[in-house]
């Protein structure tokens, strides 16, 4: 694959995934309007590979204190910071993993694959974004984080599987509407992306496994890391302006990005 295609998809995947405007839109609409070859399965699990060092490393403290919880949680001692927190993020990727395997085993997710149907997902969530931010209460943070909250989040993290709608606008849409302030909605957002890259990793990646091509590692190694690049700076970026600025600008961004699509779709 060509060196500026290779870094093109991978500052797409970087910039987009931590941002409420739908990465998976974004690569699906990069071939679909530029005339480009599709980038490939192989590239999407490298790609996505980088984002999850990025968010690793970004939010590192709550990473480590939810990897030192795990053998707590798995003894079904929910007793300390971490192992709550391991708990909870397990419970919140359950629904994703299974609406997932259900979309890929009977083929909805390649139907979904429209521009028609991101164009009306990008308005409708945003708008529904724009909703909950203006109208959610900001009294909760973090800490607040609760069993029924997980599970509600779950639920819309698993809504998001549909092209257009965002991982991150949705689960931090839910967020606001549960009360919490727009960092920490954000923040249970990233951690939440975590075990869901992970799970998409492994899912994506058994396939590449199955028809290795040794002439992709290379290209998939330089994605990679342009992606954690770009999501480092996305992020880095993102909760910066959280503490002065609502999700407006990213609602605004997903409107006129939804208008373009259904024009060229219906025209």
């Amino acid at each position: 694959m060509p060196l500026l295609q290779l870094i093109l998809v991978a500052a797409l995947q970087g910039l987009t995934e931590f941002l409420p405007v739908s990465s998976s839109a974004h690569l699906i609409l990069l071939p679909k309007l530029s005339g480009m070859a599709d980038q490939g399965l192989a590239i999407d699990v490298a790609v996505h590979v980088g984002t999850l060092v990025a968010v690793t490393i970004y939010f590192w403290r709550e990473v480590s204190m939810g990897l030192a919880g795990i053998p707590r949680m798995l003894t079904g001692r929910i007793d300390t910071p971490g192992a709550r927190l391991a708990f909870l993020l397990l419970i919140a990727t359950v629904p994703v993993i299974l609406v997932g395997l259900i979309l890929k085993v009977t083929g909805a997710m390649e139907a979904m694959r429209s521009v028609a149907l991101i164009g009306w997902t990008m308005i409708i969530f945003g708008i529904v974004l724009w909703i909950c931010d203006r109208y959610g209460a900001q009294g909760r943070t973090t800490p607040d984080w609760t069993l029924r909250d997980a599970v509600i989040l779950g639920l819309w993290q698993a809504v998001a599987l549909i092209p257009g709608t965002s991982r991150s606008g949705a689960t931090i849409s839910g967020a606001r509407a549960l009360g919490y302030d727009r960092e920490s909605s954000a923040r249970i957002s990233m951690l939440m992306s975590i075990p869901t890259i992970v799970a998409s990793g492994v899912l994506l990646g058994a396939d590449v496994i199955q028809n290795p091509d040794p002439g992709i590692l290379r290209d998939g190694a330089i994605a990679a890391g342009f992606a954690c690049i770009a999501a480092l700076i996305a992020l880095s970026l993102m909760m910066r302006l959280l503490r002065s600025v609502s999700f407006t600008p990213y609602v605004m961004y997903r409107m006129i990005l939804g208008a373009i699509l259904l024009i060229i779709a219906y025209s």
